[in-house]
């Protein structure tokens, strides 16, 4: 896997609000868990036809005791057409059933609060918090099903 392997505590996320969770969800109250950050912008091709797939496998795979999907709708250009609404709506259309965090725009410039936080380079980025809460892999662009699979499986074993 060609990542960015950045070890160390995963900052909380930066919501301005959520989609398909009664509450916001926080890192630390997901101790325990494996969680998978699956960043994404609905206008990007390669989020919508390999990211978004594999965020909704791994929601439907894993036990949910073990590893929390979320995805981080993170805007970093065309700001004016992807609103909140139009995520609401490609959310449905595309039956997206995993919480969905939407990033908070920054007022210094295009790039939101937790792109910035993470160091992503763009969308879709993969990111494996293991249990303790430290960041074991942020990968920028496309991983196979299999390599991921794999990466969260020995993550969850570790325990």
């Amino acid at each position: 896997m060609k990542s960015i392997i950045t070890y160390g505590q995963a900052p909380e996320l930066e919501a301005v609000t959520w989609l398909n969770t009664e509450k916001p969800l926080s890192l630390s109250d997901l101790r325990g868990k494996v969680v998978v950050i699956h960043a994404f912008q609905m206008l990007c091709p390669a989020c919508v036809v390999h990211g978004i797939p594999q965020a909704s496998a791994i929601h439907e795979l894993y036990s949910h005791d073990d590893v929390q999907l979320i995805g981080l709708h993170t805007v970093f250009e065309h700001h004016k057409v992807m609103t909140v609404e139009a995520l609401e709506v490609f959310a449905s259309e595309y039956r997206l059933t995993f919480p969905i965090a939407v990033d908070a725009p920054s007022s210094t410039g295009p790039i939101p609060h937790t792109m910035t936080a993470y160091h992503m380079q763009g969308t879709p980025t993969l990111i494996v918090i293991d249990q303790q809460g430290q960041i074991r892999l942020n990968h920028f662009g496309r991983l196979s099903d299999m390599q991921v699979g794999d990466f969260i499986g020995q993550i969850v074993a570790e325990v």
